[in-house]
């Protein structure tokens, strides 16, 4: 139903308007508001912040219409307005546009052309309105996901393209914020979901500047995936970042508690298949990265200590000229029939 402002100070228009509209009245496909000046007006507006568009005269006591015109963005900059008036030279028609009138009608009015009129500002209102509210659901979603996500869910080919999956080189990482398992009994709830949420950022904006994207939070942990070129390089970059910007950060006190954040880092390279993950029939998936590679830079993150940075032999025999990496030792990876060599990354 659309809500019409009626603003005119003549004293029988109110019973006119209501006569030759009963019958969309009755059907809820209309619903007026009356004013008799742009000063009550502006009072209506502020009353019912669900209008959706004005009819005015010009010539009215106390505030007329081409001033109530110029209020009308500091109002509601929805709203759109038709000025209804005797006064239609061209002089009064070309001020009332140029204060933002959508359309003009001339009296005496005919009704039929003021309902066709009164139609297409509303669908104009209606197609503004759906679009601020596009704007505002797609900023909202910019907080739940990712930018790369949302690039692909923007393709044209997207509906069709939900299952498919393509196979890419990438290096992933995985950042777990240390012994915040514990701490989660010692603080408030609220005081934990703050730290976290200060401690991701932090690890976001690393990750960001090196070109990388946030796959996902996991609990206490983010995981990260690496494209293009020099995706290793950048994903060790981004680590040692981390690395020196949470060792430095100040230790966190609250009441007789005191929390000194600590985050210990898992990055392998290799060949991955990234598409959607998940139910069709349920209509929920996971835009990710999968494999083997991936797993591997989790286990690695699962067995480094408070501070480290662990890659695999292989991922080293890559950087080992450009990065100072130590040996860490034999370990048995989860899920891995064979031992796996690690090394620390130090600098």
């Amino acid at each position: 139903m659309a809500k019409i402002l009626v603003v005119d100070d003549e004293a029988d228009l109110e019973i006119l308007v209501k006569q030759k509209f009963r019958k969309k009245i009755r059907e809820n496909v209309y619903e007026f508001i009356f004013a008799q000046n742009g000063e009550e007006a502006l009072q209506k507006i502020m009353e019912h912040p669900d209008l959706d568009i004005i009819l005015s005269d010009i010539n009215m006591p106390i505030m007329d219409g081409l001033t109530l015109l110029s209020k009308l963005p500091e109002a509601n900059p929805m709203l759109k307005a038709v000025m209804v008036s005797a006064y239609g030279d061209m002089h009064n028609i070309r001020i009332a546009m140029n204060r933002g009138a959508f359309d003009f009608v001339c009296k005496p009015v005919d009704f039929d052309d003021l309902d066709l009129t009164m139609e297409k500002t509303i669908s104009h209102v209606r197609q503004l309105q759906e679009t601020i509210k596009a704007i505002k659901e797609n900023n909202i979603l910019k907080m739940y996901v990712d930018e790369n996500v949302i690039n692909f869910m923007t393709n044209k080919e997207f509906e069709t393209s939900l299952l498919k999956n393509e196979m890419l080189e990438a290096t992933v990482l995985f950042v777990d914020v240390c012994g915040f398992t514990t701490i989660t009994e010692q603080f408030p709830a609220n005081t934990i979901v703050n730290l976290l949420n200060g401690l991701f950022d932090t690890i976001v904006k690393e990750i960001i500047a090196q070109e990388g994207h946030v796959d996902k939070f996991m609990g206490d942990a983010v995981m990260a995936v690496f494209r293009g070129k020099y995706h290793l390089d950048r994903a060790i970059d981004a680590g040692l970042a981390l690395k020196n910007q949470i060792k430095n950060s100040e230790e966190i006190t609250v009441g007789d508690k005191k929390y000194k954040p600590e985050i210990s880092i898992g990055i392998n390279s290799g060949e991955m298949v990234s598409g959607n993950i998940g139910s069709a029939s349920l209509k929920r998936f996971d835009y990710t990265v999968i494999g083997d590679a991936v797993n591997t830079a989790q286990r690695l993150q699962s067995i480094a200590k408070p501070g480290q940075i662990l890659i695999s032999e292989a991922v080293f025999n890559i950087v080992k000229e450009s990065f100072k990496c130590e040996l860490n030792g034999e370990y048995v990876l989860k899920n891995k029939s064979l031992p796996v060599n690690t090394y620390e990354v130090i600098e």
